[in-house]
């Protein structure tokens, strides 16, 4: 039998070695394709804990993907989306998208906006393996994307620690109502900075429209450069904008530290809304519960006649102290104990943990103090649910 003598072993479209042989006759390999090399949260839409559908600014149509509008003759609608059967991303087992309709804009302004984001603690860059300055270090960001408008559309990615710095980029022109996969692989650069601590440190942004106030052509597309609010990517094309009820889809998003994608790392439903649940935790919601919308809060005790206090633990530990998001109106609440119940409208906050929280449940409350009780929402529009977003 013949011997082939090779040093390494690399694809043509690799600029880095899948295997590299020593002179010992071992060998390493560079495997990519692992687990946990996903760095985007939710990356396949699955998780909406605030609802399916919002129309606004800063919304959450799922979880970790806040969308933005800002200028429009009409709010557009982001949702979470059904991937219809018998397409691509389908096939690979993508089921929900994340989709914007457009409204109806009447015209075209250059403050006028509709983008999503993506964001990412600062230490979950620092720590992935990725030699962020060095230009021979990559990732690569890869999606599904699909419009109802044959257009280019653009995007960019922002850092925030030290001096800011973003890398634009583009989709290339999509057919209309055509599932497409966009692959931007990226260098390190010297300039860039990744502190070592929760707070933001680098944004996704994909921009169905951003107006003129904002972009400029003289960015230049696929490489690093100093932040400009005015000059955030190239312009964006406005076909897509300023036809009724245009319709922009994304899913199967992956930030993985590489030189090429990797087929989209799929995780179980519960593990994403476990790694949702450290930025947004949605403890009880009324319209969810059954029967008559009471969606159980927690046990505690009647700190006095007017005010009941219990104490709820996170599933999971949070990003930083959260702040208790909470609807409030006649008798949202009711707390039950010693043989009777009292309906209130709202609660407030005791104290706080990255593990749990004290609440506070009053207005309108009677009871008597000492006795042991337990609260549930008492109304289909009562919501307790902890955030602490980047």
């Amino acid at each position: 039998m013949s011997t082939i003598k090779v040093q390494n072993i690399q694809h043509t479209g690799s600029s880095t070695n899948a295997i590299a042989l020593a002179s010992d006759g071992t060998c390493t390999a560079n495997i990519t394709n692992k687990p946990n090399r996903n760095l985007i949260i939710n990356g396949a839409m699955q998780v909406a804990q605030r609802g399916t559908s919002t129309t606004t600014s800063g919304g959450y149509p799922v979880d970790r993907f806040p969308c933005f509008h800002g200028g429009t003759d009409e709010a557009p609608t982001f949702e979470q989306a059904d991937v219809a059967s018998g397409t691509t991303p389908y096939t690979l087992g993508f089921r929900k998208s994340l989709k914007i309709t457009n409204g109806n804009q009447t015209s075209v302004g250059t403050t006028d906006y509709i983008w999503i984001q993506n964001k990412y603690e600062a230490q979950d860059i620092a720590n992935t393996g990725w030699n962020y300055l060095s230009s021979s270090s990559y990732i690569t960001l890869s999606f599904w994307v699909k419009s109802s408008i044959a257009q280019d559309f653009k995007g960019y990615i922002e850092t925030f620690d030290g001096t800011k710095y973003n890398y634009p980029f583009a989709t290339g022109s999509l057919t209309a109502d055509t599932w497409t996969k966009v692959t931007k692989t990226i260098s390190g650069n010297s300039n860039l900075q990744f502190d070592n601590n929760n707070a933001i440190g680098l944004n996704i942004n994909i921009l169905p429209f951003l107006g003129t106030d904002y972009t400029n052509n003289s960015a230049t597309e696929n490489a690093w450069q100093a932040y400009s609010g005015s000059a955030t990517s190239k312009d964006s094309t406005s076909t897509w904008y300023d036809a009724d009820n245009a319709t922009f889809e994304i899913t199967g998003v992956q930030l993985e530290v590489s030189d090429h994608a990797t087929s989209f790392e799929h995780r179980s439903f519960g593990q994403e809304l476990a790694l949702c649940q450290r930025y947004y935790y949605e403890h009880a919601r009324g319209s969810n519960a059954s029967p008559n919308n009471r969606a159980p809060i927690c046990s505690g005790t009647f700190y006095n006649s007017t005010e009941f206090f219990g104490v709820i633990q996170f599933p999971v530990t949070m990003r930083s102290l959260p702040t208790l998001v909470k609807t409030s109106g006649s008798d949202y609440y009711k707390v039950y104990g010693g043989g009777t119940s009292d309906t209130c409208n709202d609660v407030r906050l005791q104290n706080s943990s990255l593990q749990g929280y004290s609440i506070n449940v009053y207005d309108g409350l009677s009871g008597t103090q000492g006795h042991g009780s337990w609260c549930e929402t008492n109304n289909g529009a009562a919501i307790v649910a902890f955030s602490s977003e980047l």
